[in-house]
């Protein structure tokens, strides 16, 4: 018995699925909670078998196919992806289309994941979505829909319903047996490809990469961010099998940036992308770092090729549509006295862009990391561009039944480092800590899981409300 048939056996039958019993948006969360989420469980190899586009195929049958109602745009990759699926969502709708944006994983609350034109699904209406789902889910030829596969029903079913002309999809865990890979997209984007979810996507660059470009269709164009040599030759190899018009940014797309400062925007990147067909200049990325300036970029190629796919564009107004970007839990500043950043960093790559940005556009004087992954992560190489940043750190537990030991994280950065670092029972432990050892010109950063990031945010939230220094000591989130 596989260790992904275990944990279906666990799952409790009839714990919020049965037919109609889907009526409140707790019910609803209830519901979701008894299938198998792959995002909460260890991953392990023998989990890959149980990956498959059997379930989503035949639970979209049953819906009518509605992802079938409309054009939509694919997003792959292992960092970045949220990125540019939020940037090329936002340039669609300032050009007056009806753009759905499903997402993954949420910060604060899982209506983060499928939003339209910038509004997230209302409660009532992810209530009726999934409960439309969960009634086609009771065929037995269906099987059990993991959570993901739910979600991703009910963004594809909310989209056909609310009348959107082009979806925006971001991929899950890996590709080419992701949930979202039952699409037929107009255009693909390739983000960043680096080590991540490796028990299931493979141990190299190569295999992982395998997994992604699993994503390109026959004949739909490719659109890549820049890539190792060995990722680029198998991505470029593959579009070939399938015939795909492929582009990457700073080859067939050329591309450059430039760092700048001003009193209207702060440190911000200005970039030029110039494609075959189009010329975009001095661009302002909206999002802060050089690897945002690459998605930026991104965005811009497969803006341009879905214009070749016949999606009319006002380049003038996409570009305009970039200015109201923000992103929830990336390089976001969350309270001010002291300064808390955070950002969900989650792998080594990840990381190591973080360092890099924060050193690039947040002055401090010295910065306190506040760190807790999970433990089927990269954690060496996660610790290894985190000592790099860091001039104090705290390991803190996640909150997840995933996480990391802190104990155990601070005996293996205790292995490579000199450095100070302590351990947290929680965070608002180590929030306490860290508040001790700044001063205002300092820093303190949370990163390393999206779990923790939505944890410091909803404290933050309560803090900013509290007003009060005496008040914040005492601020718990659950």
């Amino acid at each position: 018995m596989t260790r992904a048939t275990t944990a279906r056996k666990k799952v409790t039958k009839g714990k919020g699925r049965t037919t109609g019993s889907i009526r409140t948006f707790r019910s609803a969360l209830n519901y979701l909670g008894s299938a198998v989420n792959y995002e909460r469980i260890h991953l392990k190899a023998e989990m890959a078998s149980d990956l498959n586009l059997t379930r989503i195929e035949k639970l979209l049958r049953a819906l009518g196919d509605p992802h079938k109602k409309y054009k939509s745009a694919h997003v792959a990759g292992s960092k970045g992806k949220g990125s540019t699926v939020t940037m090329l969502a936002g340039m669609l709708s300032n050009t007056g289309y009806r753009v759905g944006l499903y997402v993954s994983p949420h910060v604060m609350t899982l209506r983060e994941r499928i939003s339209i034109n910038g509004e997230m699904i209302s409660e009532s209406e992810f209530t009726k979505c999934l409960s439309q789902v969960s009634i086609a889910a009771q065929k037995p030829s269906i099987g059990e829909p993991t959570y993901f596969e739910l979600m991703t029903a009910v963004a594809f079913l909310y989209f056909a319903e609310k009348g959107v002309e082009i979806a925006v999809v971001e991929t899950g865990l890996g590709g080419r047996f992701d949930a979202t890979n039952i699409i037929s997209p107009e255009v693909v984007g390739i983000t960043n490809i680096s080590y991540d979810h490796m028990p299931i996507l493979g141990n190299t660059l190569e295999e992982i990469a395998s997994e992604k470009a699993g994503v390109f269709k026959q004949g739909i164009p490719v659109v890549a961010s820049p890539q190792a040599e060995s990722v680029d030759k198998l991505l470029r190899d593959r579009a070939e099998e399938l015939q795909c018009p492929f582009q990457m940014t700073g080859k067939e797309n050329g591309f450059s940036f430039r760092f700048e400062s001003s009193p209207a925007l702060g440190p911000h990147t200005r970039i030029c992308v110039t494609t075959p067909t189009s010329h975009f200049e001095h661009v302002h990325a909206p999002l802060l770092g050089d690897h945002q300036a690459v998605n930026c970029a991104l965005a811009l190629g497969m803006l341009d090729m879905l214009k070749t796919r016949g999606v009319a564009v006002d380049d003038r107004l996409a570009v305009e549509g970039l200015a109201d970007i923000k992103l929830i839990g990336r390089m976001e500043m969350v309270y001010e006295d002291p300064r808390i950043l955070v950002d969900g960093a989650h792998n080594a790559s990840s990381v190591d862009t973080l360092m890099r940005a924060i050193g690039q556009n947040v002055p401090y004087d010295s910065m306190v990391i506040i760190f807790g992954c999970r433990k089927d992560k990269d954690i060496d190489g996660m610790l290894k561009f985190i000592r790099l940043g860091a001039d104090k750190l705290i390991f803190a537990p996640t909150g997840s039944a995933r996480s990391a030991d802190p104990i155990d994280l601070a005996a293996r950065f205790n292995e490579v480092s000199t450095k100070m670092c302590q351990v947290a029972d929680s965070l608002e432990e180590a929030l306490s800590i860290a508040e001790r050892a700044v001063t205002r010109d300092d820093l303190i950063c949370i990163t390393g899981s999206f779990h923790l990031v939505g944890k410091a945010k909803r404290w933050a939230a309560a803090a900013n409300e509290a007003r009060d220094a005496e008040a914040i000591k005492n601020v718990v989130v659950a």
